[in-house]
Parts: structure tokens; C-alpha cells; sequence
């Protein structure tokens, strides 16, 4: 593979969009480079990097909002480390962002929602991504999770939608491309549905000679569907979506009738090869198949591809899915990791051949290049990033430390899969609390119906041994609550039935794998394939068994409402927030078409005004309702699951029988065995 010299990032370079960002007809006419006079041989050869962030959240700092501690493991600014170690390493490279951007952290809701930035100021976000000079980025789910207005005005993109603003405010440097999201008004896109960047690019001569020649990468760019369920509450009546191939094979003879040399999907979302529809919403192994895209750079998963020798990986058996070199259908793509953990990086091979630039796919190969190096050390932060947001960085320090009560007891998701509701309890009392003196100011009907609430582990392992929620007893602050809850949704009721309260657990109860009683060899108990937030706990003088030997479906035993069994005709009020009850999750019954409050408060400032009100909690009161058991089960061999090394004097406090650590894994997490027989 021929390598060039290090220099500067190619420059210069613009993107240049569909004419007026939505007029896609009138996009315009052009004659590529017409300036250029040199011919490039056949057989000269370039490289041309890939650059990808994606999913971000808003982790621009190395650090915990929540812990006030500094974590060396994620962070845009060990990110930017990474991206200019491979702008040193190739001539010829293109950054973009898959999305998923804005959102993630105490210190994005705090620009957002408890001191909201002037229409002149840029998002820290953005002003971090400035640093590295991006060439242009797509939009994810979670950018839609503010509000149009906010998301409008921080991307500098007026849209022609209800409610928003026409002004133009300061936002990125860098473009943003979106497909497959219109507006509800007028049928356009509320951005530019395609794009390209021009750039110089350095090639090689078949006789060893260096040169340039002008190269065209055109861009589309797309988000999940389902963001209309998800974010019902921000865009219903507002914005419609379309498939990632309809809208593809929309705008793509366009885009190619712009004589691009090549054309990049950045595509926030992952990988499925289950029967296709428009609403899918990892459906790019679907989009890899679309004749005219030449690679593909993905998002929203919160893993990595390809991601070679993980036999667990998710993406490891999917069919005309290449796990080693990152291919997709034969198309090389990339997805760079989450949080700032990692950089996708797509070496294109390319070759002159016919009169233009063609991928080489034998030379041609994705990585993704970790912040965490081979001694378990961390790259070093780029200190520009630091001074860039340390105004807003400090601003959301003092924010989160507000006092507001204090506790008896520790509030972990260590084990909250296994029984723990130390964590949850707190969120769905105040909830319930919410619900209940609503419905007896303002619905009468319904006085006389229960009140249940729901909440999920939002953290629990997934990125790691520190991604728990881990509150000791002392002091409560705005952090803890944040910590508690991290998603900025707003609290939403729905009205179900007991038929439907059985559906929304056995959904739940997927977190678990079926657990075979006769077998010897260890079993794992928690399916990681099953989200951690998907992982509802209903409380609310509620009580059920789950039985983990029995298939998805069938394994919600003894439940009961006040010590009753709960008939399938029982109505019940759900308190959630606004993704589960408009179908966030895919639950049984949750469409959005039942629900009965859809409060304008989020469920974390409900849950940081009742501890105010409260004050102290105690875990007789708020920290030990344990609604859930596994159903008793005798096991031939032993039944584990993974947490936090060294925590089992916490699964004790809580009352947790039959738990034991089997093995320190020496990386900060351990495997844990659980006695299903002495679980009642």
C-alpha cells in the first residue's frame, strides 16, 4: 500500500449543497472541475482515510457529571487525539460524524434546557468539532430529543416547520446532510438531502511519479425512522421520514449527476438483515446493497465495526457482513465505536481505472482505532478541547453539585438485574407521586385506578465497569438525580389493562436468556443482545415472579395487584416517559394511542422536585419495594452474570440472596453466580 508523506489536512475543501438546503429538483448544474487539465493515467494509485466520530453524546471532556471525576475512558478530546494522529499518518483524509452528536450528558442538557444558549452562541458540542475542522456530519435520533426550535437554531438550520424559528443562528463549520426527514408543511427536507465535498487529493503515477487531481465525494445522509414513535412528543404533525433506501434512491441519481467520483452514506444507525421495511431502524445492511453508494459509515449502536476476534460480536455471523476488514455486502464500512471511545477509519484503495477513480476492494480496509492503547493506558487528551469549553465544563460543575437532600443508603445498578431497586425505587415513587395528585386535581375518571410506574437501569455495564449508577449514602445533588435519570424524556401515563401489565413485563423479562435447569457448564443469565434501558421494573404495590426457564413469553409468574391476582380486564394507570409510551422499545400495546397524561415536566425534574420535598430517604421507604424474584429454580450448574469487581457487600445490603463472586476478571469487572433456588 503506497503511503505519502504526512502534511497538512487536505485544503481546501467545501461542501456544497442542494440548492437551497431543500430545493432538491433545482439542485445545481455543474461542470466537474473544468479548470483541471492534467489526464491521470490508468493505473494511478491513491489512499483516501475515512474519518468517522459518532455518538458522542456530547462527551466532550474526559469526564463524569455525575461522579465529578474525571474518566480517561471516553471523550472528545481523546478522540481529537486519535484524528490527528491519522491526519499525520494519510495525505488524503475526510472527517465526518454520524450523529448522535448534541445529546448525552449533564453538561448537554444544561446549554439546552436549564440555561439555554443565545441564538449567537455556538454549542460547546460544536465549538469542540470546529477545533478539528470537520468536513460534514449527519443527524441522529437523539439530536431530536430538544425540540425542533433547539436543534434548528444550535445547527444553523432554519426549517420550514411549525413552531420553528426562520432565523439563522451560529452553529457548526461544518454541514449537516439528512435524506430521509421532511417536513410535515411542504413535503422538503429540513436539510440538505445530499452533498459533496471537493478536494485535492495526491495520487501516484504507475511509474512512481506524485501528483494531484481533483476529487468529488458526494454525501447523503440518514436517521432512524422510528424517531416520530421516539420523540412523538417534539414532531408529531410536524416532520414525516422515509426508508433509508426510498430515500436513497431518491436523491442518489441526483447526487451522481453531479459527477461525483464517489458517494458516502453517513447513516446513523446499524446493521440488521431481517426482512426489510421503511421503518427499520438498523437498516443499512439494506442500504449497502443500493448500486451507486460506495461505503458506509455507521452510528447508533454503540459498538464497533468491524471488530475483529470479538466472537461476540454482533455483527461476527451476519450474512455478506466481512467482521475482519469491515465490509458490508462488499462495501467497505466503519462504526466508530461510542462516547468518544473510538475513531472509524476507512482506508480506500483507490485505483484509476475506465477514466476514474474506482475503490480497490482487496487494498481497501476498515478500522476502528481505540483511545485505549495495547498497555491499558489512554491516548492523552488534546488540550485545545479542555480550554475551548472549560466556561461551560465549570458552569455545569457548579450546576449539578445543587444541593437538594440527602440519603441513608447507596443508590447502584450493580445489581439491579438481578433484584436491586435501590436506584429505580426512588424514580418511580416520584413518579407515581406526580401522577397520582394530577389525576386527583385534573382526572376524576380515574380516580379509583391504580397508579404503577415504570423505570429501567439506564446504566449497566454496557460501557463498562464504571458505567453504574453509583450514589452512596450522604448528601444528595442534582448530579444524583441526573445519574438516576439520564434521558431527558418528559413523564408520560398511559391507561392499560392487566392483560396489557403482563405483556409490557414478559417484554421486559427478555433481558434474560432461557436458562436450562439440566446443564452442568456455566449459563449466562442476562442477554446482552436485550438493552439495559429496556429492562422496565413496574412498581406500586405490585408483585411478580420472573421464571428464567421458561421461553420469552411465558415467564411472568404470580402476579399480583394488593396482594390480589391481577385479572386481564383490571385497568391500570402506567407512569412512563414519552419514548416507551409512544413506542420506544417496542412494547406490546405502547403506540402512543393510550396514553392519558403527556406531562410537559422530565422525568428527572420530577424526580429532583420530589426529593426536595421529601428530603431524606431512607431505604425502609424509598430503597427496598423489591416487586420482582426469579421463580425458584434448581440448577445442575452454576448460573452467572457480569458486574462491577468487588460490590457484593452491596447486593447483601439490599437484601439479595443467593449471590456470590465466582472470578475477578482484573479489568474492573467480575462474574457473579445467582442461586435461582434460594430466590423466594
Amino acid at each position: 500500500m503506497i503511503r505519502f508523506p504526512s502534511r497538512d489536512r487536505l485544503a481546501p475543501l467545501s461542501l456544497l449543497l442542494a440548492a437551497a438546503l431543500t430545493a432538491c429538483a433545482s439542485a445545481p448544474s455543474t461542470t466537474r472541475h473544468p479548470e483541471k487539465k492534467v489526464v491521470v493515467p490508468e493505473g494511478a494509485r491513491a489512499t483516501l482515510a475515512l474519518l468517522e466520530s459518532t455518538d458522542i453524546h456530547s462527551n466532550i471532556r474526559s469526564y463524569d457529571y455525575y461522579q465529578l471525576a474525571d474518566d480517561p475512558s471516553l471523550g472528545f478530546e481523546r478522540l481529537a487525539t486519535l484524528i490527528k494522529q491519522a491526519r499525520a499518518q494519510y495525505r488524503n483524509s475526510l472527517l465526518f460524524d454520524a450523529g448522535d452528536t448534541i445529546q448525552g450528558t449533564a453538561l448537554a442538557d444544561y446549554q439546552a434546557q436549564v440555561l439555554p444558549i443565545g441564538c449567537d452562541e455556538e454549542l460547546a458540542m460544536y465549538r469542540a468539532m470546529d477545533a478539528l475542522g470537520y468536513d460534514g456530519g449527519t443527524v441522529g435520533n437523539h439530536e431530536f430529543n430538544y425540540g425542533l426550535p433547539f436543534l434548528a437554531q444550535v445547527t444553523k438550520n432554519p426549517m420550514n416547520v411549525d413552531g420553528v424559528s426562520a432565523q439563522k443562528c451560529k452553529g457548526p463549520n461544518f454541514p449537516l446532510v439528512l435524506s430521509n426527514v421532511f417536513s410535515a408543511r411542504d413535503g422538503q427536507p429540513i436539510y440538505a438531502p445530499y452533498g459533496w465535498v471537493d478536494a485535492k487529493i495526491a495520487y501516484r503515477t504507475p511509474d512512481g511519479k506524485e501528483a494531484e487531481d481533483d476529487l468529488r465525494v458526494g454525501l447523503l445522509g440518514f436517521t432512524p425512522p422510528p424517531i416520530l414513535q421516539w420523540d412523538k412528543r417534539n414532531l408529531e404533525g410536524k416532520l414525516t421520514t422515509k426508508g433509508l433506501v426510498e430515500a436513497a434512491r431518491e436523491f442518489l441519481p441526483t447526487l451522481r449527476e453531479q459527477n461525483t467520483d464517489l458517494v458516502v452514506a453517513i447513516s446513523h444507525g446499524g446493521l440488521d438483515a431481517s426482512p426489510y421495511s421503511d421503518q427499520m431502524e438498523n437498516a443499512n445492511w439494506y442500504l449497502a446493497q443500493e448500486p451507486g453508494i460506495d461505503a458506509l459509515l455507521l452510528g447508533h449502536s454503540h459498538a464497533a465495526f468491524p471488530d475483529p476476534g470479538n466472537a461476540k460480536s454482533r455483527f461476527a455471523n451476519m450474512p455478506e457482513v466481512d467482521n475482519q476488514r469491515g465490509f458490508v455486502h462488499g462495501k467497505p464500512a466503519v462504526m466508530g465505536s461510542f462516547w468518544g471511545k473510538g475513531l472509524g477509519v476507512i482506508e480506500l484503495a483507490l485505483v484509476r481505472k475506465d477514466g476514474r477513480w474506482q475503490i480497490d476492494p482487496a487494498a481497501t480496509h476498515s478500522e476502528v482505532r481505540s483511545i485505549k492503547q495495547a498497555d491499558g493506558r489512554f491516548v492523552e487528551p488534546d488540550a485545545e478541547i479542555a480550554r475551548l469549553v472549560d466556561d461551560v465544563h465549570q458552569a455545569t460543575i457548579r450546576y449539578v453539585s445543587t444541593p437538594i437532600g440527602d440519603s441513608d443508603f447507596a443508590m447502584t445498578t450493580y445489581f439491579a438485574d438481578v433484584g436491586d431497586v435501590s436506584a429505580l425505587q426512588p424514580v418511580n415513587s416520584a413518579q407515581r407521586d406526580y401522577v397520582e395528585r394530577y389525576v386527583a386535581k385534573n382526572l376524576p375518571q380515574y380516580a379509583n385506578v391504580p397508579v404503577l410506574s415504570a423505570a429501567a437501569p439506564f446504566k449497566g455495564g454496557f460501557g463498562g465497569p464504571a458505567d453504574y449508577t453509583d450514589i452512596p449514602a450522604g448528601p444528595l445533588a442534582i448530579r444524583n438525580a441526573a445519574d438516576l435519570y439520564l434521558y431527558p424524556n418528559t413523564l408520560t401515563a398511559v391507561k392499560i389493562d392487566g392483560k396489557g401489565l403482563k405483556a409490557w413485563l414478559e417484554r421486559s423479562a427478555g433481558r434474560f436468556n432461557r436458562i436450562d435447569p439440566a446443564q452442568t457448564a456455566p449459563q449466562e443469565l442476562i442477554n446482552r443482545k436485550f438493552v439495559g434501558y429496556n429492562f422496565d421494573v413496574l412498581q406500586g404495590d405490585l408483585s411478580y415472579e420472573i421464571d428464567v426457564t421458561q421461553p420469552e413469553g411465558s415467564r411472568i409468574r404470580r402476579l399480583r395487584h394488593r396482594g390480589k391476582p391481577v385479572d386481564d380486564a383490571q385497568p391500570f394507570l402506567v407512569v412512563t416517559n414519552n419514548y416507551r409510551a409512544s413506542g420506544g422499545g417496542h412494547f406490546p400495546g405502547l403506540d402512543g394511542s393510550n396514553v392519558v397524561l403527556s406531562a410537559p415536566d422530565a422525568n428527572r425534574d420530577v424526580l429532583i422536585e420530589w426529593v426536595k420535598e421529601r428530603k431524606h430517604l431512607t431505604r425502609k421507604q424509598d430503597g427496598s419495594d423489591r416487586s420482582w424474584r426469579f421463580a425458584p429454580a434448581k440448577t445442575k450448574g452454576p448460573v452467572v452474570f457480569t458486574s462491577a469487581s468487588g460490590k457484593l457487600g452491596l447486593a447483601e445490603a439490599a437484601g439479595l440472596k443467593g449471590i456470590r463472586q465466582r472470578e475477578d476478571g482484573g479489568d474492573g469487572k467480575a462474574t457473579y453466580t445467582i442461586d435461582l433456588a434460594a430466590q423466594r
